[in-house]
């Protein structure tokens, strides 16, 4: 199967220099891939994988994309508008209550005119169980729908991340490591298919329980199988839980702002760079060698965090505060 094309490649690599030394690396070890340039719907890593995901809908005849995720998830949105892009109807089945602030991502899905369906609260398996049940009621309905699972995760949309990854090297090819948040799975399966599970750091952000398993699972086809006990995960950075804002994700997000103005989210790559700073001070990425940090996009998610909105109002007073020296 081929993939539809939903945005530009490739996407920027960047180097980050400033970063770097706040880091403690040399200013030429650290580099920004930037996936949420990728264009479609404000950008991110999941276009690649509905690139793929999409393609084997349209091969089905279907005429509706069912999904599911959290209520500021960016798989949702960017389903969203590949469903508008492609002339496809979306039905999103998020976790938890409406959220009357429309704030966030939830902005975008409403412009992108995907129907909301609220899940109320529960765990993987309840969202999963009601997502199937409203695909169902649509094909009793009439229509032709097809089921996304949870962030978009499945062995073939991970064959978008192993295109990712021969992109990189393509661009890079004496990476050492590629730093990526760990959601659903597929992105950091399909980098290890193509770069293998040595060059690969994963930073779980508690979207699943069993984020070793989840990865292994949708590795793409490979000669061998990954043992999800050779993959590199930094299982450290969840924190509260998932939507929960720590101080080193807070950290991370200031230190890449001010460095380079790049802007990372609470949820994904504000975590996958607060792993990436703390593998440096672990001595598990050096100096002297070539790190990726896979910027995975999430920039609406940040809109729809009270608490890292709060924070980062925080800083602008406590930085606003002081009198101007002449």
């Amino acid at each position: 199967m081929q993939p539809i094309r939903l945005a530009t490649w490739p996407t920027p690599l960047e180097a980050g220099p400033q970063l770097a030394r706040a880091l403690g690396l040399d200013p030429g070890d650290l580099w920004l891939k930037r996936d949420d340039l990728s264009g479609l719907g404000g950008g991110g890593n999941k276009v690649r994988k509905l690139e793929w995901t999409c393609a084997a809908a349209l091969a089905e005849g279907a005429r509706t994309l069912v999904t599911s995720g959290a209520a500021q998830s960016n798989h949702a949105r960017l389903t969203a508008a590949a469903g508008a892009r492609l002339g496809l109807d979306v039905v999103l089945v998020l976790s938890g209550t409406p959220d009357r602030a429309g704030a966030g991502n939830l902005v975008l899905d409403g412009l992108f005119g995907a129907r909301t369906v609220w899940a109320g609260d529960g765990d993987e398996a309840h969202l999963a169980e009601h997502t199937a049940a409203i695909a169902e009621d649509l094909r009793r309905g009439g229509a032709a729908p097809f089921l996304v699972p949870f962030g978009g995760s499945t062995p073939l949309s991970a064959e978008g991340y192993a295109e990712g990854g021969r992109e990189l090297l393509r661009q890079l090819p004496d990476i050492s490591t590629v730093v990526v948040a760990v959601g659903s799975g597929a992105t950091m399966a399909g980098l290890v298919s193509v770069l293998g599970p040595e060059r690969v750091l994963g930073v779980h952000c508690g979207a699943v329980t069993d984020p070793r398993a989840t990865v292994a699972r949708l590795v793409p086809a490979t000669d061998v199988p990954i043992d999800p006990g050779v993959l590199r995960l930094d299982e450290r950075q969840v924190g509260g839980g998932y939507g929960q804002l720590t101080d080193a994700v807070m950290d991370a997000m200031l230190t890449a702002a001010r460095t380079e103005g790049i802007v990372l989210d609470p949820i994904y790559t504000g975590r996958a760079m607060a792993g990436l700073i703390a593998a440096v001070a672990a001595g598990e990425i050096r100096r002297r060698e070539r790190t990726v940090f896979l910027h995975t996009g999430g920039l609406p998610g940040l809109f729809g965090h009270t608490a890292g909105v709060r924070r980062a109002l925080d800083e602008l007073s406590e930085r606003s505060s002081g009198a101007l020296a002449p």
